[in-house]
């Protein structure tokens, strides 16, 4: 009798062992809202409403959060990835570490609209990171970057450490990639008014310091550097992003 009882524990605690690491392989991974200041939601991939979203709301693949006027939301990605939203900014939070076909953890967040800021720790080959809008796509190689998506959809993408692939053709593999040559970015201009032209597909490597800016036709308008000298770099968001991370640095001991 003693040994059968011996024999269903060492059994029992096999199943359970087995249950804690099959557990862990298929944990969900989660972000977290880490600073929330006004107004900040989160609409679950299940619901129609918006709820608050104050700070230790957790967030899934599939959820969105947004942000009003005069709000700040800053959201920690399973403690390994942080974005922040500027006031007036609504994104949609597609996959989350999620496991890929090929085995990779993908992560894919879309900014519908407003001002997206992004510390992302060094992507590996079984990583995949991607940052898009309504017309273009970054692939996100280890970066801090800021996206910003106007009204009318213009999107400006500025790169402050790393490199990032940007390009309005993300399901291809085959373009080849073009590097922005240093130089300074002329302020607003006059452009062509609308007018039918066929989508020119294009792939642009941007790095530190440099940023390039999209129409709404998904058409490159301007490429260039930028400086922290610049008036639209002295912005409180700004501001306040890079002493975000200036913190998150010093408590992470790097």
């Amino acid at each position: 009798m003693i040994k059968k009882i011996l024999i269903f524990s060492v059994f029992a605690a096999l199943v359970t062992g087995a249950a804690f690491v099959l557990g862990l392989d298929k944990e969900v991974k989660k972000g977290k809202v880490t600073y929330a200041q006004g107004r900040v939601q989160r609409k679950p991939s299940d619901q129609d409403l918006w709820h608050r979203a104050p700070v230790n709301t957790e967030v899934l693949s599939g959820d969105k959060v947004r942000t009003f006027k005069e709000s700040l939301a800053e959201l920690n990605l399973a403690e390994l990835d942080v974005i922040r939203l500027a006031p007036i900014t609504t994104v949609d939070i597609v996959k989350l570490y999620q496991e890929s076909k090929d085995k990779r953890a993908e992560t894919a967040i879309v900014v519908d609209s407003g001002d997206l800021w992004a510390d992302i720790h060094e992507i590996d080959k079984d990583t995949k990171f991607d940052i898009s809008t309504g017309i273009a796509s970054a692939a996100i190689t280890g970066t801090t970057l800021r996206i910003n998506v106007l009204p009318d959809s213009v999107t400006t993408l500025k790169v402050y450490k790393g490199e990032v692939h940007f390009t309005n053709a993300p399901e291809k593999s085959s373009l080849t990639p073009k590097s922005i040559k240093p130089h300074q970015v002329k302020g607003p201009h006059q452009i062509q008014g609308p007018h039918e032209v066929s989508l020119k597909e294009w792939l642009y490597i941007v790095k530190s310091m440099q940023q390039i800016t999209v129409d709404n036709k998904g058409k490159v308008v301007s490429v260039g550097s930028f400086s922290l000298s610049d008036k639209d770099e002295q912005k409180d968001w700004v501001r306040w992003n890079l002493k975000r991370d200036s913190l998150r640095v010093s408590r992470l001991g790097k």
